[in-house]
């Protein structure tokens, strides 16, 4: 399974760079406003979703913490979307849910395979990041936008150099090929 997996490697890499390219971006315009916000961050959880859905389907079994991070991801993605006018503390509330979900399964996933490959701390380090995010944004709601999208920016950064580390990792699973004889 993790042969099949690893196949895949830039599937993952790719989700680590959307989250890259999003935690720049946060940096880099923290005066937008929470509209803007949604949209950045409504488009990163789409991707990083369906890119979760995808390596999912190229796996047999195990699967199953891929399929439903990314459902999570997609789903806090949507609601950005259908309602860009939330206030602050309702967005920072999906962030936190979502983030708490989807690292829980990021960790569930790295023990899962870590009997396969020794360096998948890496997935259950992503993991605990995302699952400190949610506390954080939950317990101090009132800190403002600004200290939201510098949070926010910090982690994409981190999750997406993790999620690039592991991807590279992973292309360096794959088993020899042999040539094909015509």
């Amino acid at each position: 399974m993790l042969g099949r997996l690893a196949r895949y490697w830039w599937i993952l890499v790719l989700r680590g760079l959307v989250g890259i390219l999003f935690g720049i971006l946060a940096f880099a315009y923290p005066r937008h406003t929470v509209v803007a916000l949604a949209i950045i961050f409504g488009a990163y959880m789409i991707v990083d979703g369906v890119t979760a859905v995808v390596m999912a389907s190229h796996v047999d079994r195990g699967s199953g913490w891929l399929v439903l991070s990314g459902m999570a991801g997609i789903a806090a993605g949507l609601l950005t979307f259908l309602y860009p006018g939330v206030t602050a503390y309702a967005l920072l509330y999906i962030i936190a849910v979502w983030a708490v979900i989807s690292g829980m399964f990021e960790i569930v996933g790295a023990i899962e395979f870590r009997r396969a490959r020794s360096d998948m701390w890496l997935l259950g380090l992503a993991g605990a990041l995302s699952i400190t995010l949610g506390i954080l944004l939950a317990a101090a709601p009132g800190r403002g936008v600004i200290g939201l999208v510098w949070l926010l920016g910090g982690y994409a950064l981190v999750f997406g150099v993790l999620y690039v580390i592991t991807g590279f990792r992973l292309k360096g699973a794959q088993p020899a090929q042999r040539p094909s004889r015509s």
